[in-house]
């Protein structure tokens, strides 16, 4: 009888150890993940380095942040719908693919809809970025910050794209977002959307002609060395939301939430401001890596795009798009 006693105490604590190991609490220290499908030497891997640091000062290293690059943790949609489920607790994306959750995201993708980097910035950070936020309620993920990516511009092989008659044919690899593939349609390119991790390769196979990513992802992604010509269109701004999924965050302490918040505002700022440092370099370093740069005139290239803000007008209201261009200076 003893024996029996003493195993069923035994089983007891083994049951109530692994529980508590399955359900770490901040006593114990919480350790956070959060992904991206970037190189690790982008800007989104050095933000994120500050995001952790500042998260562990200010909760007096209760929460760790652990960040993982390169698609560790699975492509951007992938990423989305674990934050959806809980599996994952945080993601940096872009907003090209929360189109596939929330239709209002794909006012930020309009061709040109952005005069610059500051204007851009001012709208996100203002209320109609907070509204934008309070839409992916209903999608169990709540938004912390905007950080950035950057103005996108077309690369290829088959020479400089002065004009939108040179997209004519060009197979030009998109995001999978049906404003982007409109646009690049808009301007007689065969626009070939896939995932990021798969990009390299097919470049480096000539199974696409070309693609269109920030000047920091073209570094950092090494495409220089499989590509010729960079033209510099700065068709689309790429807004990247820092993301937590909205049962985790629920799970916090306020002061733990509040920690997060005000963690993922100030290395957003910092992040930013990494992406102006290399965009004032690299026109000079990428050329040195022997690429080909081009300033194509930007008006032809908007006229052409204009049918696109009428073929999603039924899908973002021409008063979105208009508060978006009138809280622009």
């Amino acid at each position: 009888m003893l024996k029996r006693i003493t195993a069923v105490i035994l089983i007891s604590i083994l049951l109530l150890t692994t529980l508590a190991g399955c359900r770490p609490t901040l006593d114990d220290g919480l350790t956070i993940r959060v992904g991206h499908v970037l190189a690790p030497d982008h800007p989104y891997s050095e933000g994120l380095k500050k995001f952790s640091e500042l998260v562990y000062e200010k909760t007096d290293g209760k929460v760790f942040v652990d960040y993982f690059h390169s698609s560790q943790l699975g492509n951007e949609r992938d990423m989305i719908e674990g934050l959806q489920l809980g599996t994952l607790e945080m993601a940096l994306v872009s907003t090209a693919p929360l189109s596939s959750f929330t239709k209002e995201f794909l006012v930020f993708d309009l061709p040109f809809i952005f005069k610059d980097a500051e204007n851009a910035r001012n709208v996100l950070d203002g209320p109609i970025g907070d509204e934008l936020f309070d839409v992916l309620d209903s999608q169990y993920i709540k938004g912390l910050a905007y950080w950035e990516n950057g103005f996108r511009s077309v690369t290829n092989n088959r020479g400089p794209i002065e004009t939108p008659e040179d997209m004519k044919g060009l197979k030009v690899r998109t995001m999978e977002n049906p404003v982007h593939m409109a646009s690049f349609n808009a301007l007689g390119a065969s626009p070939s959307p896939m995932a990021f991790g798969e990009l390299f390769t097919a470049l480096q196979q000539k199974t696409i002609d070309g693609q269109e990513n920030p000047l920091p992802i073209v570094d950092t992604s090494k495409f220089y060395e499989v590509q010729d010509y960079l033209s510099l269109t700065e068709h689309f701004y790429a807004p990247a939301p820092l993301l937590i999924s909205q049962k985790f965050y629920d799970s916090l302490t306020p002061e733990v939430q509040q920690a997060l918040q005000e963690a993922a505002e100030e290395a957003r700022d910092y992040e930013r401001s990494l992406i102006d440092e290399m965009n004032a370099k690299l026109i000079t370093e990428l050329e040195e890596y022997g690429m080909e740069i081009n300033f194509p005139d930007k008006q032809p290239f908007i006229d052409a795009v204009q049918p696109v803000y009428e073929q999603f007008s039924d899908i973002i209201t021409p008063e979105l798009i208009q508060r978006v261009i009138e809280a622009q200076e």
